[in-house]
C-alpha cells in the first residue's frame, strides 16, 4: 500500500457503512490515478457482511493512488484512496498514516525486536501491549542464541529475514482467529502479504498444506524428523481436482448469513406449524387490483395480500411481534413492524425490511414491495435496509417448492414460509371442485410464543387469504 504525504492530499479511509462492522472488501474501482473526482463522486463498490454498497468521495480533486486492488479486504479506518485537493490542507483526523516501519536487515544483540517490525495499517504500533516478556536466560545466553540464528540463517540462504521471523508472525487479528478456528499455527504459514503479514489465502493455504499429505501418508517405519515438509507447500493450494471441484471462499453476505442461520438455530427452540388453505378469491382479488387506478404501476402480486394478512393477524395477536432479551431476561414487544422480505441475490440470501410496514396502506405496501425487490436485485440493497427488522416473510412457492421450515432470523420471534400456489382438487360447498390451494409453514420461538399464540396468528392469515373481505372488517 502506498502512502501520500503531500499537505495537499488526503487519505479517505473504508468507512463503517453498517452498525458495528470491522472489515469490507473493495469488489471494483471506478476510478483510477489520474482522474479527476467530485465530491459525493462514487469511487468503488464494496461488499460487507449485510450489503454490496457504493462508496462516495467527500471532496473535490485528482486521483493520486488505490491502496488495494479490487477484491482486497480491507479495515474500516484504513485508507483505501489518496486525492489531491490542489493544496487544500488535510485536516489532522485524516491526516495520512505513518509509513510502514521495513524490516531491518538483522536484530542487534540486546535490541528489542517488536520495536522494529512493520507497522499493521489501521492497527499502529502498542508500546506496551504488544512487548513480548523476555525469557528467563543469562544475557550471553541470549546473544549466543541471535548469534547462532544469524548462522544458521547464512547457511539456509535466508538471510535476515530467518532472524525477524524468530519474532511473532505478522497477521490482522481477523486472520488470527481464523488461523486459531482452523488449528494451525502462524508461526508455519508463509506470508504473500505486503511487509511480511500473513493473509487469508495464507492460511487456506496451510490448511491445504496439511491435508494434501493424509492423501499419502509416510509409512508406518518413517522416522519421526521427516515429517515437516515445508518444500511441499507451494503445490498445496492445488490439492483437489480442479476440473471436478470448485471452491468459494465464504465471505460477505454469505458468511453473515451462515453465521446468523447457525445462531438463531441453536439458541431460539424453534416450533413449526402448517395449514393448508383454498386461496382462490385471493387469487381473483389480485387480478382486480392489477385493474384498479389506484395500483396502476405498482407490483400486484400474490405476495402483496399475504404481506398485509400477516400484518392484520399481527394487530390481532401484537404478542408474536417481539424478541428475547437475553441479557436483560426481557421479552420485548414491538409496537411497529418492521416486515422482511426474504431475497435470494447472486451473493447469498438477505432480507431487506419495509420501515413501519404497518402504518401503511395496500398502495403504499404495494410502493414499498416494489422498492425492495427491485433494490435487491441489483445488489443495491443497503445495510440499515437490513436492520431492525421483527418478522419475515420468506416466499420459497416462487421456486415451485410447497412449503418448508423456515429459521428465524436473528432477534425475531416469527418467520412465515409461503408455498406454491397450485390448481388441485378441493371440497368447496359440499362438492369437488379445481381450487388454488397453497400451504403455509410459521415458525416461531417458542419461549416467547406458546403454541395457541402461534396458531392464532397462522389462522388468522389463513383465514383472510380464503375470505379477503375480511382486511376490511379486521384491518
Amino acid at each position: 500500500m502506498t502512502t501520500m504525504t503531500n499537505a495537499s492530499v488526503r487519505e479517505f479511509k473504508m468507512p463503517d457503512v453498517g452498525e458495528g462492522l470491522t472489515e469490507a472488501e473493495i469488489l471494483k474501482w471506478y476510478v483510477q490515478p489520474g482522474d479527476t473526482v467530485t465530491d459525493g463522486q462514487v469511487v468503488c463498490e464494496v461488499e460487507t457482511a449485510k450489503a454490496a454498497v457504493e462508496l462516495p468521495i467527500p471532496y473535490d480533486g485528482v486521483v493520486r493512488a488505490l491502496h488495494f486492488p479490487e477484491g482486497t479486504t480491507v479495515d474500516v479506518g484504513t485508507s483505501i484512496i489518496a486525492v489531491d485537493v490542489a493544496g487544500g490542507a488535510a485536516p489532522a483526523e485524516e491526516a495520512p498514516a505513518e509509513p510502514a516501519v521495513p524490516a531491518e536487515p538483522a536484530a542487534e544483540p540486546g535490541e528489542k525486536p517488536a520495536a522494529r517490525q512493520p507497522v499493521l495499517v489501521g492497527y499502529g504500533v502498542a508500546t506496551s501491549s504488544t512487548r513480548r516478556r523476555p525469557r528467563k536466560q543469562a544475557p550471553d545466553d541470549a546473544a549466543a542464541q541471535q548469534a547462532a540464528v544469524a548462522v544458521q540463517a547464512e547457511l539456509n540462504g535466508h538471510g535476515a529475514t530467518a532472524a525477524v521471523a524468530q519474532d511473532r508472525p505478522l497477521a490482522k487479528p481477523p486472520v488470527r482467529k481464523l488461523a486459531k478456528d482452523l488449528g494451525i499455527d502462524l508461526a508455519t504459514v508463509t506470508p504473500t502479504g505486503p511487509d511480511g503479514i500473513i493473509t487469508r489465502e495464507d492460511v487456506h493455504a496451510a490448511v491445504a498444506a496439511v491435508q494434501a499429505p493424509q492423501e499419502q501418508p509416510a509409512p508406518v517405519s518413517a522416522p519421526a524428523p521427516a515429517a515437516p515438509a515445508a518444500p511441499a507447500a507451494p503445490a498445496a493450494p492445488v490439492s483437489y481436482d480442479t476440473a471436478r471441484e470448485t471452491r468459494v471462499p465464504v465471505k460477505g453476505v454469505r458468511k453473515a448469513t451462515a453465521a446468523a442461520m447457525v445462531g438463531s438455530a441453536f439458541t431460539a427452540p424453534h416450533v413449526t406449524e402448517f395449514v393448508t388453505v383454498d386461496v382462490t378469491r385471493t387469487m381473483k382479488l389480485v387480478e382486480e387490483l392489477k385493474q384498479d387506478k389506484e395500483f396502476a404501476g405498482l407490483r400486484v402480486n400474490p405476495l402483496l395480500l399475504i404481506a398485509k394478512a400477516l400484518l392484520v393477524a399481527i394487530r390481532r395477536n401484537p404478542e408474536v411481534n417481539a424478541s428475547w432479551d437475553e441479557a436483560a431476561q426481557e421479552i420485548v414487544v414491538k409496537h411497529y413492524v418492521n416486515l422482511g422480505i426474504a431475497a435470494a441475490t447472486p451473493r447469498g440470501l438477505i432480507v431487506p425490511n419495509i420501515k413501519d410496514a404497518h402504518a401503511k396502506t395496500l398502495p403504499q405496501l404495494a410502493e414499498s414491495l416494489g422498492e425492495l425487490v427491485s433494490t435487491a436485485r441489483e445488489g443495491k440493497t443497503s445495510p440499515s435496509a437490513m436492520q431492525a427488522g421483527t418478522v419475515t416473510i420468506t416466499n420459497v412457492g416462487v421456486f415451485g417448492v410447497d412449503t418448508g421450515t423456515p429459521i428465524l432470523n436473528p432477534g425475531e420471534s416469527a418467520i412465515l414460509a409461503v408455498g406454491a400456489i397450485k390448481l388441485q382438487p378441493w371440497v368447496h360447498k359440499g362438492k369437488v371442485k379445481p381450487r388454488q390451494v397453497t400451504t403455509l409453514a410459521l415458525s416461531f420461538d417458542h419461549r416467547l410464543v406458546d403454541g395457541e399464540l402461534g396458531s392464532k396468528v397462522l389462522a388468522d392469515v389463513a383465514a383472510i387469504l380464503e375470505n379477503p373481505k375480511r382486511l376490511i372488517t379486521w384491518a
